[in-house]
């Protein structure tokens, strides 16, 4: 992960003046149904549970009909063929050319009702008025719903029940399953072509970077510019470097990580620390892309940017086979082509 923790782009509440009086008068309409336990997804009778990887066991009485999610959790369920049931979203959905953000992947944007945009932007009235039957997003930190924000964490919590899938610290692949689990147990048919043949691409994709790996062993820095800071991520907790490194891509380790071991936060006087051939750069739209930061002198003399070696990393990525694949080939074409150059 890049700097989106530390330093998110907005932290603007969104509440209406009196909200909290139209949420409590909600509460009473949405509240989650908690039945008996029993295994993941239906058990024949319409009831519904799910184990969450804060083990914590999810029952309803029936399959969840109105979901909520994390744009790019909701994007990944998509994937897997979970559609009708995505009602509303949350966190990077649309671009202010009102064009789908790359988080929101194949998801119809149109489709679903938007409840914030940006990091501490949760509509709450607007999440009751859904009448969710469960909420679902990303966890990166023990405990910690990713987009939900602390503020409001226990109104929304109230609203409906939650599944959180660790994203962090666990290989790509095994998250990318923790998802097709879940949309199997929302009613996902796994051996649909449109999953299978996904899957296929991912795997021959997986394959393509483990030999581009091995033929041109050049040095990768996966890496995120603010206008402040130049960060060197770590591929030892994010997911996707975890897995790329896996294949055999000679990823740098940053020697001195923040406090929560995602990268490590270099003045832009110190970017060179690090002398790779390929720079990963985060592609999200709330951080510096070449462009923005080509007037940096010490962007620009980095061997790697001299030689355009430089390639998109989408540091979140979808936790699907279908989100997935495109970034790996992306990768392999970039090692493929790449060339020492420190």
């Amino acid at each position: 992960m890049s700097s989106s923790r530390s330093t998110p782009v907005s932290r603007r509440g969104i509440l209406a003046a009196g909200g909290a009086v139209g949420i409590g008068a909600l509460l009473a309409a949405c509240g989650g149904g908690k039945g008996p336990g029993g295994t993941n997804g239906s058990d024949g009778k319409g009831s519904w549970t799910f184990t969450d990887d804060r083990k914590e066991k999810v029952s309803l009485a029936h399959t969840p009909q109105r979901i909520v999610a994390f744009t790019g959790t909701a994007a990944a369920l998509h994937d897997f063929g979970i559609d009708d049931q995505i009602v509303g979203v949350f966190g990077p959905t649309n671009l202010k050319n009102g064009k789908p953000d790359p988080q929101a992947g194949d998801l119809d944007i149109d489709k679903v009702t938007i409840l914030g945009n940006a990091y501490n932007q949760f509509n709450v009235e607007k999440y009751a008025a859904l009448r969710p039957d469960l909420l679902v997003t990303n966890m990166y930190e023990p405990d910690a719903l990713w987009f939900v924000p602390d503020d409001s964490k226990d109104k929304i919590t109230k609203l409906a029940e939650s599944v959180a899938i660790t994203s962090s610290r666990t290989p790509l692949v095994k998250i990318i399953e923790r998802y097709a689990e879940l949309a199997e147990s929302l009613g996902a048919d796994l051996k649909a072509k449109k999953v299978t043949d996904a899957k296929a691409r991912f795997e021959k994709a997986s394959e393509s970077l483990r030999k581009a790996a091995k033929a041109h062993p050049v040095k990768v820095l996966a890496c995120s510019g603010s206008p402040d800071l130049f960060y060197a991520s770590n591929p030892g907790i994010n997911a996707d470097l975890m897995y790329y490194k896996s294949l055999g891509v000679d990823l740098i380790v940053p020697d001195h990580l923040d406090k929560d071991g995602y990268f490590e936060s270099l003045s832009w006087e110190n970017a060179d620390k690090y002398r790779a051939d390929v720079l990963l750069l985060d592609n999200r739209t709330a951080t510096l892309q070449p462009k923005d930061l080509a007037a940096k002198p010490s962007w620009a003399k980095l061997p790697a940017v001299k030689a355009h070696q430089i390639t998109p990393w989408s540091s979140e990525p979808r936790f699907s086979y279908a989100g997935a694949a495109p970034l790996i080939e992306s990768l392999a074409k970039a090692i493929g082509s790449a060339k020492k150059v420190n």
